[in-house]
């Protein structure tokens, strides 16, 4: 009957179910995908981090884009699209300065 949990022989085709712990990074990666706005103070108590700039800075490198916004409230951070200017600087940092041409 519980021959799945303690299965020591895995055979081909049996299911061995397990329960995975996610990393903080894969957490706070997950919040940021549902499209919620989380705030530094959220970040530092609730997911344990020592420095929520260093894990922010963490994602933008992995590619997500991240907005800080600062209030007298404090610091909350949310995902959102880039606009055509970064994108922009971002192409021109890349290939540098692109020469039109006339047709």
């Amino acid at each position: 009957m519980f021959k799945f949990l303690f299965n020591n022989n895995k055979e081909e085709g049996e299911i061995v179910m397990s329960n995975t712990k996610l990393s903080k990074t894969q957490k706070i990666k997950n919040l940021f995908n549902k499209g919620a706005t989380v705030t530094w103070k959220q970040l530092r108590t609730v997911y344990d981090l020592r420095s929520p700039a260093a894990m922010v800075g963490k994602l933008r490198l992995q590619g997500m884009m991240i907005y800080e916004n600062r209030s007298k409230a404090g610091v909350s951070f949310r995902v959102g699209t880039p606009s055509k200017a970064i994108i922009a600087a971002g192409i021109t940092k890349v290939f540098g300065k692109q020469v039109s041409y006339s047709a």
